[in-house]
C-alpha cells in the first residue's frame, strides 16, 4: 500500500520580530491565528497590528484569579445582571481593535441588543466595565493608552490596577482620571452597584 502524505493545515516557523517591525493582520487572519494559538493571548490594534501576549506568570495569574473571582461572585449574588467575562475572552471594539480585558462586564441591555452575528466568536462590543492588571512586562504608557481606547469606544468605568506601584487609575466617562495610592478596596459605583474589590488579595 502506498501512503500519501497529507500536508498539515498549519506550518510552524520560529521567527524573531524586532520591536521596530510590526506584523499586521486582517480580522479574518486574526481569528485564524487566535484559533490556532489558544495558549497565547492575542490582541490586535485598530490599525491591524498583531500583539502577542505570552502566558502570564504565577503572580499575575493569581491576581487575575482574585479579580475575576470577586466579579463573578458579585454577578451571581446580584441576580446575574448582564454578562461577566474573564481574560481569555476577546472583543472587537467599534474602532476595529481586538482586545481581551483581564476582567469585564457588559450590561444586559447592550448584550441583548447584539445580533447572533455580532456576538460571533468575538463579540462586536466594548464592555461597559473593564479591569486591566498591569504585569511586570507591561509598559505603563501603553496600558494607559489602552484604557483611553476602552473609554473612547463605549466603556463607562475602567480600572487600571498597577501592583508594582500599588496604584489604581480610575477612568470614568466624561471625567478626569483619578489615581489612588495603595487603596484597600475599589467600588463598582453606580455601574456595578454593590461590587467591592478587596485589593489586599491583589497586592499580596
Amino acid at each position: 500500500m502506498v501512503q500519501t502524505l497529507i500536508k498539515p493545515e498549519t506550518e510552524e516557523y520560529l521567527i524573531y520580530l524586532p520591536k521596530t517591525i510590526g506584523l499586521y493582520v486582517t480580522q479574518e487572519q486574526f481569528a485564524a491565528l487566535a484559533a490556532s494559538n489558544r495558549e497565547l493571548r492575542l490582541e490586535r490594534t485598530a490599525q491591524g497590528e498583531l500583539i502577542v501576549n505570552p502566558p502570564t506568570g504565577w503572580e499575575t495569574g493569581k491576581r487575575n484569579r482574585s479579580i475575576s473571582g470577586e466579579l463573578y461572585i458579585w454577578w451571581r449574588n446580584a441576580g446575574k445582571p448582564g454578562e461577566v467575562f474573564e481574560s481569555s475572552t476577546g472583543f472587537i471594539l467599534p474602532n476595529g481593535a481586538n482586545r481581551s480585558p483581564d476582567a469585564c462586564w457588559v450590561s444586559q441591555e447592550r448584550w441583548d441588543a447584539l445580533t447572533p452575528e455580532q456576538k460571533g466568536t468575538f463579540a462586536n462590543i466594548c464592555p461597559d466595565f473593564v479591569v486591566e492588571l498591569r504585569s511586570g512586562s507591561d509598559s505603563l504608557i501603553s496600558q494607559q493608552e489602552k484604557m483611553r481606547e476602552y473609554m473612547d469606544n463605549g466603556a463607562v468605568l475602567v480600572w487600571l490596577i498597577d501592583p508594582q506601584n500599588r496604584t489604581v487609575e480610575i477612568y470614568r466617562a466624561g471625567l478626569e482620571v483619578e489615581v489612588l495610592a495603595n487603596p484597600s478596596e475599589l467600588s463598582g459605583e453606580e455601574v456595578l452597584p454593590g461590587f467591592l474589590l478587596d485589593l489586599r488579595e491583589v497586592w499580596g
